[in-house]
């Protein structure tokens, strides 16, 4: 469902603003089949998956040659997707795993409702927290942990209704 524009009123007059919405986040890994085996075993759908090229493509990415393999991931809630490229061409730049505290992309989080499941299922990936599990104020066990690729991955399972 996609909200109504926002107005908002200022001293010069109304601003409308167009309609927005999220409709998913760009992950690019190294390993497209080892990603989706990760993020469908914590609980998303694999959607479906495409390889993509051609003029239209190297103009929306900004990239002469573009060709990739992409998978589309959903949550079970269905409120969230995850698109996933595997570079084919130009190759992909490999690069240093994204630290917490570095500007740009910086994780993608989601709620679980057993943290420690969701730990064992990403140990059998070979993926770990980065230090270990957290609780918040009572209110959340949360860990980041390292994904595919070195994805920063969040997992937080609420321990009750705030």
């Amino acid at each position: 469902m996609v909200a109504g524009p926002v107005v908002r009123a200022t001293r010069i007059g109304i601003i409308q603003r167009m309609n927005i919405a999220l409709v998913n986040v760009g992950i690019a890994v190294r390993d497209i089949e080892a990603a989706i085996a990760f993020f469908t075993d914590l609980g998303l759908t694999l959607m479906g998956r495409d390889t993509v090229s051609g003029t239209w493509a190297d103009t929306a990415v900004g990239l002469d040659g573009n060709h990739a393999k992409i998978a589309m991931l959903r949550t079970p809630d269905g409120a969230g997707c995850l698109e996933l490229f595997e570079y084919i061409h130009p190759d992909a730049i490999e690069t240093e795993p994204t630290r917490p505290n570095e500007i740009g992309m910086h994780r993608v989080a989601f709620s679980v409702d057993d943290i420690e499941a969701a730990l064992e299922i990403a140990a059998r990936h070979g993926c770990y927290p980065l230090r270990g599990v957290a609780t918040y104020e009572d209110l959340y066990k949360l860990t980041y942990v390292r994904g595919p690729s070195g994805i920063i991955v969040m997992l937080a399972e609420r321990l009750r209704n705030a």
